[in-house]
């Protein structure tokens, strides 16, 4: 995976654990609803000042938005 999918895949993931919308997040980080959409779904690149934001939002570090997990995927 590269890091735009790492990051659309664990902002997806975190998301959803926290119960929180797209729009919820999109709110409390002054950004369109569409814009998170297009994050999860590897459109856009985030800057690195909006990683800290959301992160910040799900209640993360940054670099937890960014890592890549390891260990194998269910069957």
């Amino acid at each position: 995976m590269n890091i735009r999918e790492i990051l659309a895949s664990n902002l997806r993931a975190l998301r959803h654990e926290r119960g929180l919308s797209q729009e919820e997040v999109a709110h409390r980080a002054n950004i369109h609803r569409t814009y998170v959409s297009s994050l999860e779904r590897c459109q856009y690149s985030a800057t690195i000042d909006m990683v800290d934001s959301l992160a910040r939002i799900l209640g993360v570090e940054a670099a937890e938005l960014l890592k890549a997990k390891t260990g194998k995927k269910p069957s």
